[in-house]
């Protein structure tokens, strides 16, 4: 009977102490999911704070009855409103990237690609973004239709871009590359710019981790956004420093490809 009593209460205990458990962690998870869009909120409020007052700023002077604008001035006017409508446009999409990725959401959906046209019309609709940055595209030759899921790859390589745009100096070479490596689709985005140190590269794909002053620029949320879109893919996307200077990102993803279509770029 004592051995009976004994075990009753072992169980009880260890059920009120399972239940405890449980609430604290509730809790905590509660508490870190709560910091977590704390310091996204913070992070946005000061990323959107400038494309913004440029999109005011620029329509006020449109608006202007007083001021007669030239053809010129008022092209320079568009073509602000258009980079800084573009800028909020990325943030809102790494927003909306972060939750997917936070609440295990990210559904690939996967169909054929050419991984060249993608990138072509990556740059068409957004070179406009800085073009004091000079990006060059290296077509690989001959290379497979990729399964992928075009949208998420169209983020990761605007993400990659941003990232160089912000982090180097002005009149930089931006390349992307593309081929094909032992049955994977390979892309490659690298600059001459300043490079990174040891201790960045272990940590550039945290979430909010920024380069030098964590004030300046950009939310941090970017380059995670491409590492999570890309494991979704059950891809790879590490980070290296050029012999001659300068970052390279490589990614590497497994995807089935086929030689049905070939297309030849200029």
């Amino acid at each position: 009977i004592m051995y009976f009593i004994i075990a009753i209460v072992n169980t009880l205990l260890s059920f009120k102490t399972k239940a405890r458990n449980r609430k604290i962690r509730e809790k905590e998870d509660k508490e870190k999911v709560i910091a977590f869009y704390n310091t996204i909120l913070d992070s946005l409020s000061h990323e959107l704070r400038t494309p913004i007052a440029t999109i005011l700023g620029a329509v006020d002077a449109m608006n202007e009855k007083n001021v007669q604008l030239s053809a010129v001035h008022k092209q320079e006017l568009f073509k602000e409103v258009g980079t800084a409508a573009l800028r909020l446009n990325q943030q809102v999409e790494n927003l909306l990237g972060i939750s997917r990725l936070e609440s295990g959401m990210v559904k690939l959906h996967l169909d054929w690609t050419d991984i060249n046209e993608l990138i072509h019309r990556i740059l068409e609709n957004h070179i406009q973004i800085q073009p004091a940055q000079k990006i060059q595209f290296l077509p690989g030759d001959n290379l497979p239709l990729f399964k992928l899921d075009a949208i998420l790859i169209e983020q990761v390589l605007l993400n990659l871009l941003q990232n160089a745009i912000l982090y180097t100096p002005v009149g930089t070479e931006i390349k992307i590359a593309t081929n094909f490596i032992k049955g994977n689709c390979q892309i490659r985005v690298k600059d001459n710019g300043p490079g990174f140190t040891e201790s960045t590269i272990k940590s550039v794909f945290d979430k909010f981790y920024r380069i030098g002053d964590p004030n300046s620029k950009g939310t941090g949320l970017g380059l995670s956004i491409v590492k999570g879109f890309i494991a979704a893919h059950n891809g790879e996307v590490r980070l290296t420093n050029n012999k001659t200077g300068g970052a390279c990102f490589i990614i590497e993803i497994p995807a089935e490809s086929s030689f049905v279509q070939n297309f030849t770029y200029e």
